[in-house]
């Protein structure tokens, strides 16, 4: 059959990744937690620290989340039922769109059942118009960090723009961004100009406050102006003082917010915050909402009460305590030598290695003993 050259070509492909020692679907299988040491986990009958989850805070095991998420799964059963304009939607959904709109000091938020499905949605929807008979007008100016997280390119891809209407300036070069805007303002409707707010390769993060002074120069040189849209997953509830993120860090404020609840919040789930006229846009035409089950009540139930923690004295705590973690981490690895990726003052601490195969190796070795020395040291750091 024809096919089978095809699923041949395939295992080729697989094996190719094999060879090149970038495999992923080898994942490890997590049995369980140390009890009461949430970054400790059993894997394979052995006890490790984990140091590459997203769950900064240690939320994920926060006994006040996990009884807002068993108490709302008894009220409102395990799962949504539907799509939330089918059947309805539950009350816990739209508190936390409050929850997180106030706590970013917009409008509204709109609640994604994942980022990733959240910058497609955002990306897709508010550069292109749904229709033919859509108002929106689609001639729009789409410009990129040239690092920016897949969910970003894909979200462009998605958009199915023409060439010269998507264009990447080179990774934190917002000169270039700059000169970008000024050569085809005459050209576009609109411009979107989309990065990241911290980058999870290196832990860097944007210079928003001058991206957004940018954006805001050229805003009346397109007659339906400059907007920005910042993905910001790894800064929220894990970057600045009051876990506000890269806007909190660099003085900047995007319009509009693409956040997670998968990492810092310690629960699941994507969302948007923006002004009412961006979200109510979105519950009309983002694909990924309309046509896509929501998180389950217990878990917007949980992720609401992680936003409220994090203002809280517990939440402030807690993000002191990943902030002193990040500098002890810093000057321990400084200790025995290990280079680091770059200079990040952000959780992701980024050690160098080189190449794969020698990562596989280390990932073994020399890093494991290092934690375990210095776990009792970490506990609490994710």
């Amino acid at each position: 059959m024809s096919k089978q050259k095809f699923f041949k070509s395939l295992a080729a492909e697989v094996a190719r990744i094999d060879s090149a020692h970038s495999t992923k679907r080898q994942e490890k299988l997590i049995s369980g937690f140390i009890k009461d040491k949430p970054t400790q986990t059993i894997i394979d009958g052995n006890k490790y620290t984990i140091f590459n989850s997203n769950d900064y805070l240690g939320l994920r095991h926060n006994r006040s989340l996990i009884e807002a998420e068993h108490e709302a799964s008894e009220r409102y059963g395990t799962g949504p039922g539907a799509v939330r304009f089918i059947s309805g939607s539950f009350d816990i959904h739209r508190q936390l769109e409050k929850s997180l709109a106030k706590f970013h000091n917009r409008e509204d938020a709109i609640v994604f059942s994942s980022a990733f499905a959240a910058n497609l949605a955002a990306i897709f929807s508010l550069s292109k118009g749904q229709s033919k008979d859509s108002l929106v007008d689609n001639n729009t100016l789409v410009i990129s960090d040239e690092l920016n997280h897949r969910s970003i390119i894909d979200g462009i891809r998605l958009a199915n723009l023409p060439s010269e209407q998507k264009l990447v300036f080179p990774h934190f070069d917002l000169a270039a961004l700059e000169e970008i805007l000024a050569n085809n303002a005459s050209r576009f409707t609109r411009s979107v100009i989309i990065s990241d707010g911290v980058f999870s390769m290196l832990g860097e993060y944007q210079d928003l406050q001058k991206l957004q002074a940018i954006a805001d120069m050229y805003d009346k040189e397109y007659e339906q102006g400059v907007l920005t849209i910042i993905d910001d997953c790894h800064g929220v509830a894990a970057f600045g003082k009051t876990g506000r993120g890269t806007e909190e860090v660099s003085l900047g404020t995007a319009d509009v917010l693409v956040g997670t609840l998968g990492k810092g919040f310690g629960t699941d789930g994507g969302y948007v915050a923006a002004n009412q006229a961006v979200i109510d846009y979105l519950r009309e035409s983002a694909a990924t909402y309309i046509y896509s089950n929501s998180i389950t009540p217990g878990t917007a139930a949980a992720a609401n009460q992680a936003v409220n923690l994090l203002d809280s004295t517990e939440g402030q705590a807690l993000l002191q305590k990943l902030e002193s973690n990040v500098q002890l981490f810093k000057e321990e690895i400084k200790k025995i030598g290990i280079e680091m990726a770059s200079d990040s003052i952000h959780p992701i601490q980024p050690i160098l290695i080189g190449d794969t195969e020698k990562n596989e190796i280390t990932n073994k070795g020399i890093i494991q003993a290092w934690i375990l020395s210095y776990s009792n040291q970490l506990s609490g750091c994710a």
